[in-house]
């Protein structure tokens, strides 16, 4: 069947000559759901890369199930299905890690461009001036769609635990692109962290010492009573 916007791309099993796990940063295998990294091994595998060391040695590690043997690490996130095929979620390379915990941009991405009203959607982790880190999605509406972050809001708290849900999506007209037909990371336009909640100002001494500390660690303006320091780009 055909691919619908926002479904994830399955992309099969070994061939011949080759096998694959999905592994954790332990190099453990993660159970079927988890996402992990895809490590390929086999006779069938590159010697490395030609006059690149370094690279060869961070690529290609050693194999716990096949003595002597390599395995080669991908770099793409995928995490087995029920049925048994591998789904892609993303790259490591858009990992980022926000309270400690770490976070494949890509499944975001996926939940966010399997609504309806969504074409288009890519994550990043924000690092404020201050050096606080955040998430921030960036969407395009979907041909004769209009798009409600609230609503979108709620799709990802549905859907995704607490810490993936981004502290602000940005809906922009169109997708920045590098001249190469890529997303233009580096176009994206500074995130905007707006509530919809009315705003309560400080007003015991209390409170106001509070809003300071918080101003001056997250590098905002204001804080207001009912505002979370996490959702506001903060981390423990």
């Amino acid at each position: 069947p055909a691919l619908a916007v926002g479904d994830l791309v399955t992309i099969g099993g070994p061939i011949r000559g080759v096998s694959e796990w999905v592994l954790d940063q332990r190099l453990e295998p993660v159970p079927v759901g988890v996402a992990g990294e895809l490590y390929i091994a086999g006779s069938l595998l590159a010697r490395g890369y030609h006059h690149r060391a370094g690279l060869t040695a961070g690529r290609f590690v050693a194999c716990p199930w096949m003595p002597g043997e390599r395995m080669y690490r991908t770099g793409d996130v995928v995490r087995w299905t029920a049925d048994g095929a591998v789904q892609h979620l993303g790259r490591s390379d858009f990992q980022v890690k926000i309270r400690g915990l770490r976070i494949e941009l890509g499944e975001i991405d996926a939940t966010l461009a399997a609504h309806e009203s969504v074409g288009f959607a890519t994550t990043i982790g924000h690092r404020s001036d201050s050096g606080g880190e955040s998430l921030v999605s960036y969407v395009v509406a979907a041909p004769e769609h209009s798009i409600d972050t609230a609503i979108l809001n709620q799709h990802l708290t549905d859907r995704l635990p607490s810490y993936m849900v981004p502290s602000s999506i940005m809906v922009l007209d169109h997708i920045p692109l590098t001249p190469m037909g890529k997303l233009d990371r580096k176009a994206l336009p500074d995130p905007v962290f707006t509530d919809d909640k009315v705003f309560r100002a400080p007003e015991t001494l209390i409170e106001h010492t509070i809003a300071r500390v918080f101003t001056d660690v997250l590098g905002i303006d204001t804080v207001g009573l009912d505002d979370s320091f996490f959702a506001l780009g903060g981390d423990s």
